[in-house]
């Protein structure tokens, strides 16, 4: 298999910014903090590796979920189903911010995100 038809989402919670009042920044550091969080667990996995082996045309897809818990849901959807992924939880106040799956064959993993929009800001 080639990297061409690997995918990395990424969902990042839009209430932070719509809602919350966080700055662009601190929104966009949350799914930067999962990626790399991702990568590092599953870096021996072989669909990782073929993600990592061409750097300059990795594909990621941002999208939106509406609030924590449409967040919380997709994490136990993920789980029921063996989709390896990175929750990631702002410290100290432990909140719910983004969900990356690790890269995977986007036919695998597609339905899984349907239901997201794009992130927009």
């Amino acid at each position: 298999m080639s990297a061409s038809g690997i995918v990395q989402y990424v969902v990042v919670r839009g209430d932070l910014l719509k809602e919350l009042g966080w700055p662009i920044g601190a929104v966009i550091a949350q799914a930067c903090h999962a990626a790399t969080a991702v990568t590092h667990l599953f870096h021996e996995d072989e669909h990782t590796q073929l993600y990592l082996k061409d750097l300059d045309n990795m594909h990621k897809v941002v999208l939106e979920a509406p609030n924590e818990s449409s967040l919380v849901t997709l994490k136990d959807k993920l789980n029921e189903n063996n989709i390896k992924h990175k929750l990631w939880i702002e410290q100290p106040e432990n909140i719910p911010t983004c969900l990356v799956a690790k890269p995977y064959p986007k036919d695998e993993i597609q339905k899984y995100f349907k239901k997201f929009k794009l992130f927009k800001s």
